[in-house]
């Protein structure tokens, strides 16, 4: 059993986006859609769906991004706006 850090795919309310994927990444999604389907024992998930999945771990273990957030979050919490850029 391959250790992937997705698990079993749940159904939640979509927001639409339309996006271009290269082929190469599409290729990826599909092995790995392959992969995850045989580790959780479950027929192959339809690869697209993977990527809110990926995108949310990604952004959910990216300690700059926790820390920036936290720290405009509590900027926000005393009524400081945060800056423009």
């Amino acid at each position: 059993m391959a250790k992937l850090k997705l698990g079993p795919i749940t159904d939640d309310k979509p927001v639409k986006a339309t996006l271009e994927l290269p082929a190469s990444l599409h290729r990826d999604l599909v092995a790995y859609a392959e992969i995850l389907g045989r580790d959780i024992g479950q027929p192959m998930t339809d690869p697209i769906r993977l990527i809110v999945p990926m995108l949310e771990r990604f952004i959910a273990s990216d300690r700059g991004f926790a820390k920036a957030r936290r720290a405009i979050l509590s900027l926000d919490h005393i009524g400081i706006p945060p800056k423009d850029h």
